[in-house]
């Protein structure tokens, strides 16, 4: 005959073998970010996101670099600031994963995310290069970053 303690243990691991706990979170999902965040780490971290700071952008802004700028922001905000470089496509964030706006995501050249702040943009690069996209980078700061650091020396194209 079992032990009182025996059948305890065989009852609780019993009831833990249906608690949620046990599948609180999906183990290949979990996996495949395990792998995808291994380059993130000490001083490369900063490279790994692919942030790209305002200057630079503006910089190649100027120079006249091939691009594809996604504004994820929601219509209501871009309806009021928006973003009218050549290359530009408003997608709200929450459009964004359909097969028809992916598919319209160019492979062959740098692919900028912008928001507001930076936030969502990160989130979506993250989510973007997950699935394959390598070459996709988060406008460091968004938006209210690009107009803080606007003002006629900054914005003007030289010739």
């Amino acid at each position: 005959m079992k032990s009182r303690r025996q059948i305890i243990v065989m009852v609780v691991a019993l009831l833990l073998s249906f608690s949620p706990l046990t599948s609180a979170y999906d183990q290949p999902l979990a996996e495949s970010y395990e792998s995808y965040f291994e380059p993130f780490k000490g001083k490369a971290t900063g490279k790994a996101m692919q942030q790209m700071p305002i200057p630079k952008f503006v910089l190649e802004v100027r120079s006249g670099s091939d691009f594809y700028l996604i504004d994820i922001r929601t219509p209501a905000e871009s309806s009021i600031v928006g973003l009218t470089l050549p290359g530009t496509v408003a997608i709200p964030m929450n459009q964004l994963f359909r097969a028809e706006n992916l598919a319209r995501i160019p492979t062959d050249r740098k692919v900028v995310v912008t928001c507001k702040a930076g936030h969502r943009g990160m989130a979506v690069t993250t989510a973007l290069r997950h699935i394959g996209f390598s070459n996709v980078y988060n406008l460091k700061g968004g938006v209210m970053a690009l107009i803080k650091h606007l003002n006629p020396k900054t914005a003007a194209v030289k010739k």
